[in-house]
């Protein structure tokens, strides 16, 4: 079945297809060198072309999630993973762990809000399942000034900056958009009594996504950059230096008893610089 056939253009097919497989192999359902199914069975399930299954894996390959071998199809070659200084687990576990609390509150700043918008969309999944019942939901963003000159996503070619900025401002507005209407969904249907969502910008290029949950608990990790092809709504790809959102590594720290030990010291200090750029340097609208 076409894109024409679904109502949905090829770029809103695509995010959506793309979005979909992140979530599924943030969250484990396709474990590290798990096969993927073939194109023609996504192709099937999506209701999408096969072009557009094709410009999706390619697209999860430059971000290193997966291989495609010619007769063999794709294999996930990377798994989201996060280290604390006594393990490592995979960090669907660990949100929905946090989820599974009465009241959840998660301050989140990040160069744009599309793998914070993939662990939002599993956890509206559980609630509407009836697996968990939070009470409260309060998540701050924090984002860059959409007017600030990022050095990255930068095209290699200088003519292709344009495109390639309004695909990054396409990705940013697609996922806020999406987590504004997950989260007020779940208020609609009385699914979460309470729901808070605010998001700021700040004139600040982000060099590391943070992650703050209840206070308590924070997961940090620093952008990667590399140098791979990005795929534009229209199939193109253009090379570019970028970084990896949704596979960038991520430390996990705990805030104990010890206010003086690394992990409670950790999450203290990004909870005071969260406070310090949301009051100080951040602007609306929220």
């Amino acid at each position: 079945m076409s894109e024409g056939q679904t109502g949905e253009g090829g770029g809103r097919s695509f995010e959506r297809v793309a979005g979909e497989l992140r979530a599924r192999l943030a969250s484990g359902r396709y474990p590290l060198h798990a096969r993927l199914p073939s194109q023609r069975e996504l192709a099937d399930e999506f209701s999408v072309s096969r072009d557009t299954v094709q410009r999706v894996l390619a697209e999860l390959k430059s971000e290193g999630w997966i291989e495609s071998r010619q007769g063999s199809g794709s294999r996930v070659i990377k798994s989201q993973r996060i280290h604390s200084p006594t393990s490592s687990q995979q960090l669907g576990p660990l949100i929905n762990a946090a989820f599974e609390k009465t009241e959840v509150t998660l301050d989140a700043y990040t160069l744009t809000s599309e793998s914070l918008d993939v662990h939002i969309r599993l956890q509206a999944e559980r609630i509407r399942s009836g697996d968990i019942a939070p009470e409260r939901i309060a998540l701050r963003i924090l984002l860059p000034s959409e007017s600030l000159e990022l050095p990255y996503p930068r095209a290699l070619d200088p003519a292709d900056a344009p495109r390639l900025r309004d695909r990054f401002r396409t990705i940013t507005k697609r996922s806020t958009e999406s987590l504004i209407h997950v989260l007020r969904d779940l208020k609609a249907a009385e699914l979460v009594p309470s729901v808070e969502l605010r998001i700021r910008h700040a004139p600040l290029t982000p060099t590391f996504k943070l992650y703050v949950i209840n206070g308590v608990e924070a997961l940090h990790g620093l952008y990667q950059i590399v140098e791979r092809d990005l795929v534009l709504d229209s199939g193109e790809q253009l090379r570019a230096l970028d970084v990896l959102g949704i596979g960038a590594t991520l430390t996990h720290h705990v805030q104990d008893g010890d206010p003086d030990s690394a992990g409670s010291v950790f999450v203290d200090t990004m909870c005071k610089w969260y406070g310090s750029v949301w009051d100080l340097l951040s602007e609306g609208p929220e």
